[in-house]
């Protein structure tokens, strides 16, 4: 017999840590060319392939079981009234708009909330209008709750909607999983929450021991990464509003490989540095740079096969080196230092966070956010989230439109004003800016340092080559 599909700890949590300035939400933004599309464009034939896409996507025709009489996290329900129509909608726009003005309607997208009653992801199609109500050109934001999925899983799903072809196959048909019936819920959902004391005494306790004396001893080493709450206050700390800027950098993949080459680091390490420098020039023309180092929080990946979870993820705190004016030796520092915090991450065990909060229902979630949020007000954890996600296996084509672009954004939360989110698709290193108007009005300045930080480190392989 099947039982309920649970959402773990860690993806209850995405929920629980959303407020009304918040929502905790995955996004891509995409620029599609629609003379590709078989037949011809339609609002309604692209509804219909993206309806035949999610046939072998199951996840995204479920929806959140009910509160009562659950008194555990919630479980992944199948949504018998599920209708794509209802989960896409249609902006029209002028062919002449601007990328601001597209850009605008899509921050204003990422900073609205989905509804908890339906399948937790909507799609807005924003079509350019040209002569003779023409579209030849869509913008398209797909924008998933971070409970459905983290970076690594919200590749997956966005893959079945790519193809290599305008014209695939209709894919099979894959059933939702789980077992929804109410009272299988219930006493699941008391099993599951009588369980939580065995969790805390047989894992989490030991392991966070052992974490806490592993950090220590690290530390001691000077291998450790950078301590939470030891980031210095700046604007990107201060509280924000439900409001969002966003702002999009492309870069040339093979570029940023050939920085990472020659000077022997990871892209992570060249992001890191770039985003560096953005944010360092950003505060000195503010006034505003601190003395110490401004430090970023990298997730990363920690699935494993047969693991329950739609998140599976930790992170390490990276130290940006933002008091480093030259370049070069910032990225070199940058390097040294995330090869520690990268170690130091590693050591700790990658289900500790998901066993955290497995413990923690909303009630408690709540009042957690209230202590951090008071905290982080004078010895914030970190300053800016730097996330690298990977992307779907490349394909040319989203549901038979040519994709010009595509970009991930991610959310910003409580404490962090900034987030920076890596999507490599094709030969492009994208970086999705997202922010709100009250840290930064304006992301133009920094999506132009950004590109002038990889031309100055591209310069200096340049001069090495010569001598």
């Amino acid at each position: 017999m099947q039982s309920p599909n649970w959402l773990t700890g860690l993806d209850a949590c995405f929920l629980n840590l959303e407020t009304s300035v918040q929502p905790l939400q995955n996004v891509v933004v995409m620029d599609l060319e629609t003379s590709t599309i078989p037949g011809g464009y339609s609002y309604d034939r692209f509804c219909e392939e993206l309806g035949n896409r999610i046939r072998a996507v199951p996840q995204l025709r479920e929806k959140l079981s009910g509160g009562f009489p659950n008194i555990d996290h919630p479980a992944w329900v199948e949504d018998r009234e599920f209708d794509v129509n209802s989960q896409v909608h249609r902006i029209v726009a002028s062919e002449s708009a601007s990328r601001s003005d597209i850009l605008k309607i899509c921050a204003s997208l990422v900073g609205s909330h989905l509804n908890r009653s339906r399948p937790l992801w909507g799609m807005w199609v924003i079509e350019r209008v040209g002569e003779e109500s023409c579209v030849e050109r869509l913008s398209v934001v797909l924008n998933v709750h971070h409970s459905v999925a983290d970076g690594v899983t919200y590749s997956t799903f966005f893959s079945h909607l790519f193809s290599a072809d305008p014209n695939p196959p209709r894919p099979e048909f894959v059933p939702v999983t789980g077992d929804d019936r109410t009272l299988s819920i219930a006493l699941g959902g008391i099993t599951n929450f009588l369980a939580r004391p065995w969790i805390l005494v047989s894992r989490v306790a030991p392991e966070s021991a052992r974490a806490i004396r592993d950090a220590f001893r690290r530390s001691a080493r000077g291998r450790a990464m950078a301590a939470p709450f030891s980031a210095p206050p700046t604007i990107f700390n201060s509280r924000f509003t439900s409001k969002r800027t966003i702002g999009l950098v492309h870069l040339d993949l093979a570029e940023v490989k050939n920085v990472k080459n020659h000077f022997g680091v990871t892209v992570t390490d060249v992001v890191v540095a770039l985003v560096s420098g953005a944010v360092r020039g950003f505060l000195l023309e503010r006034g505003e740079l601190p003395l110490s180092t401004l430090t970023a929080l990298v997730p990363t990946s920690v699935h494993e096969p047969g693991r329950h979870g739609r998140n599976q993820v930790s992170g390490m705190l990276a130290k940006m080196h933002t008091q480093i004016d030259d370049p070069v030796e910032r990225l070199r520092a940058v390097a040294a230092s995330n090869a520690s915090a990268k170690e130091h991450s590693a050591a700790i065990r990658g289900t500790l966070l998901e066993d955290c909060t497995q413990l923690g229902g909303r009630v408690l979630m709540g009042l957690a956010k209230g202590v951090y949020g008071w905290v982080t007000q004078s010895r914030p954890m970190y300053n800016v989230v730097v996330s690298n996600v990977p992307a779907p296996e490349f394909s040319e084509y989203f549901l038979g439109a040519r994709i010009l672009s595509a970009c991930g954004v991610g959310p910003i939360m409580l404490g962090a004003g900034l987030n920076v989110t890596v999507w490599p698709v094709g030969g492009t290193l994208n970086l999705g800016l997202t922010s709100c108007p009250e840290v930064t009005p304006d992301l133009s300045g920094l999506e132009g340092t950004i590109k002038a930080g990889l031309e100055q480190l591209l310069a200096e392989v340049e001069r090495s080559a010569l001598n």
